[in-house]
Parts: structure tokens; sequence; C-alpha cells
């Protein structure tokens, strides 16, 4: 996820979200339809019902990238055993590089979204406090945060789908000595991952 730049951070978000992997972007306006009657049918024809996924109950969510992108990685096991990549939208479904409104969860057996703009607001607080370890040239931040599932978004075997998840993002950083101890220092690596369990209903 991207925040605005805070001491040698970035300008990231995840998470979370719940986002994320390096080089994997979208070039649309609107995130591809993952999932909806053709996935659907892929995983019956796979031998997955996705009455089986629309059980309900305790998921737990795994979202994580290594950049500041609109694009990440997610995995979902438990009542919903799932996986594919999150993008971070604005309600109309255009991409939102700041990561301040919904994270868009694109699986195979379908797709739903998240409503993040609070912990990301959250996140964006703490980020303009980080304390950067100017020994090592690192620094690391958490917060944590409820996180519902969108009214109406989904699609595929997730139609239906309600819930919330409580989730932490957390941010970890590596930067380029010596403008590690100044604003806008370059980061060397980075890890942004949003985890956290929930519980969901269909119908």
């Amino acid at each position: 996820m991207r925040f605005p730049p805070v001491q040698p951070v970035l300008a990231v978000v995840a998470a979370a979200g719940l986002a994320l992997t390096g080089g994997c972007s979208w070039t649309s306006t609107k995130p591809p339809a993952a999932g909806g009657t053709a996935a659907v049918a892929a995983s019956a024809a796979a031998g997955t019902s996705p009455a089986a996924l629309a059980a309900g109950g305790s998921v737990h969510l795994t979202d994580y990238t290594d950049n500041d992108g609109p694009t990440s990685t997610v995995i979902l096991t438990g009542a919903v055993g799932d996986y594919g990549k999150a993008q971070s939208i604005n309600p109309d479904g255009s991409v939102n590089p700041e990561h301040n409104s919904q994270l868009n969860l694109m699986l195979t057996h379908g797709s739903f979204r998240l409503d993040i703009a609070d912990l990301d607001k959250k996140f964006v607080t703490v980020l303009g406090k980080l304390a950067v370890n100017t020994t090592t040239c690192s620094g690391t931040a958490s917060v944590s945060e409820p996180v519902p599932v969108v009214t109406g978004s989904g699609t595929g075997a997730y139609q239906g789908i309600r819930g919330t998840f409580n989730l932490t993002i957390t941010l970890d950083e590596v930067y380029k000595p010596p403008a590690c101890m100044e604003n806008g220092g370059a980061y060397l690596s980075q890890s942004i991952v949003m985890t956290g369990t929930g519980t969901v209903s269909f119908g």
C-alpha cells in the first residue's frame, strides 16, 4: 500500500490491505473481473464446489507485497480457502494508488472487497511518527483495525458475503545510508504484510 512520504519511509500502503508482489500491476482503470461465472464453472470442472466455499465461518487472511504499487498477493484459509491478487481501488472500481478506500480481493472462485479506509488512515498516522534506527538504517510500523466486507461486493462463489476482519498491517523497511536519517531517504528493501482473522457469512 502507498502512503505519503514520511521519514525515510515510502509512499506505501499495504492491511489490509489487507496487499502485492513486485512487478505486478494492472494497467486498466477498472480491476479485472476475477471469478464470476467462468471461475465458478472452472471450479466445478475441477471438482471444487462453490457451495463449499460459501458455508461461512472463521477465515484467516494474509495479504503481502514488497513494493508501493496498488496490487498485492492474497491468500485466505479456513471457511474460505482461496488465493489470488488484491488491488487497491475506489468505490467506482478505478485503481486507487493511495490505498485509502477499498481493497478488491480477486480470487480464483470470485471476488469481494474490503473497506480499508480506516485502517489506512490509522497507518498513515503511525508512519508520520515512524522512528528510524539510524544505526541500522531500518524501521517498522504496525497498526490494527476492524475491516468490514463491502456490502454487495461479492461475485462468483462470494455473492452475498458479509463479515468483518480484524486486520493488522505491518511495514518493515531497510533504508539506504546515510540518507536514512533524513526525510525521503530511499529504501533498499520493504515488506508490507496485512493479516488477521474474520468471520464471514453468506446470503
